[in-house]
């Protein structure tokens, strides 16, 4: 089969084109696991994290990609639910043991054991891949292939962020970045928060502009001040400086939802203009997102199939991976990029 293999960790500012176009073996479904012939596969900020060295090691060399929509084309002897040619995606998590607290209280994606998919175990950028039929995911019938495959990480984890965030109704919800994530966060708040508003700060104006188109009541610079304080922010960003900013918007009480896997390292002196008074006082709060659940995957799809919910997506044939990982490093974004695999 043909994939975009991963085979050393690089600096993108030097080498723009880190994938390298390779046949692999066709890889088998054994147990559990069925075989799934890949039809799209959304782009992550979280590859750009794996290619440059921010994540916990990739096993080298890897197929990246974690949104990843197919059919199924094989099954394991020991497979029970997933049908031959069902339309299934696979997330991030490709796996959690089950058997720890944290998976026994509904917090897989916290358990020690968890397996990435594209970073532990071969991804999506690919024609085929394998995947446990208790990790992979029914798409809803009203969504296409392409639509579907950024629902099941920028959209799945804007789901969990915004859950998080503790937000209600007729709060103030600002969004800071706005790439895949934060414009499905976007569309979600606008249906089911009808009465918040939103405000988004981007660094670049035409993100500003995207997010005005989509219903944000301000949009501005990531150094600008809205207009109020804000009751909950979620930070979608690669950055620190967005991080420290964000603290001195919330409101009393306000939370801080960090929904960036890794944050890069070249602004961290940002931290040392922290202000106590500023920027944490008044019982501010800050989250992290750890990676999601299956849970937080399905009731995304179902939520975003019901209302519904479709990205806006820039499409790239499979060997033009390299080209839609440096437009996204360097901030060339509107809505979700999706890599379309053809035969």
């Amino acid at each position: 089969m043909q994939a975009m293999l991963l085979e050393r960790i690089v600096d993108l500012a030097h080498d723009p084109a880190p994938l390298i176009a390779a046949e692999m073996p066709l890889p088998e479904a054994a147990g559990q696991d069925i075989l799934i012939e890949v039809t799209a596969c959304g782009v992550c900020h979280t590859e750009l994290d794996e290619i440059e060295g921010r994540t916990p090691p990739p096993r080298l060399p890897i197929i990246l990609g974690h949104q990843v929509v197919g059919r199924v084309v094989a099954r394991g002897p020991q497979v029970k639910t997933c049908r031959m040619g069902e339309r299934v995606g696979v997330a991030w998590i490709h796996s959690a043991c089950g058997q720890c607290a944290y998976c026994r209280q509904g917090q897989e994606n916290l358990c020690p054991q968890f397996q990435a998919t594209g970073r532990d175990v071969h991804g999506g950028y690919a024609q085929y891949m394998t995947v446990n039929e208790a990790f992979a995911h029914s798409i809803p019938e009203n969504l296409s292939d392409i639509q579907a495959a950024p629902l099941l990480c920028a959209g799945a984890i804007g789901y969990r962020s915004l859950r998080l965030s503790g937000l209600r109704n007729g709060q103030h919800l600002g969004l800071t970045g706005f790439g895949a994530s934060a414009h499905l966060v976007l569309k979600l708040v606008r249906h089911i928060y009808p009465d918040t508003p939103v405000f988004v700060f981007a660094r670049s104006p035409a993100e500003q502009s995207f997010a005005r188109e989509l219903g944000a009541v301000w949009a501005g610079h990531t150094d600008a001040a809205p207009p109020q304080k804000l009751h909950a922010i979620i930070d979608t960003t690669p950055a620190w400086q967005p991080v420290i900013a964000a603290l001195s918007r919330l409101a009393p009480g306000g939370r801080l939802v960090i929904n960036a896997i890794r944050k890069e390292i070249g602004d961290r002196q940002a931290w040392l203009s922290l202000d106590y008074a500023e920027h944490l006082w008044q019982e501010k709060e800050i989250k992290s997102v750890a990676n999601v659940t299956r849970q937080d995957v399905r009731e995304f799809l179902e939520t975003a199939a019901r209302i519904p919910i479709h990205p806006e997506v820039q499409t790239y044939p499979l060997k033009a991976a390299n080209a839609a990982l440096l437009e996204l490093k360097r901030r060339k974004i509107r809505g979700a990029k999706v890599l379309v695999v053809d035969r």
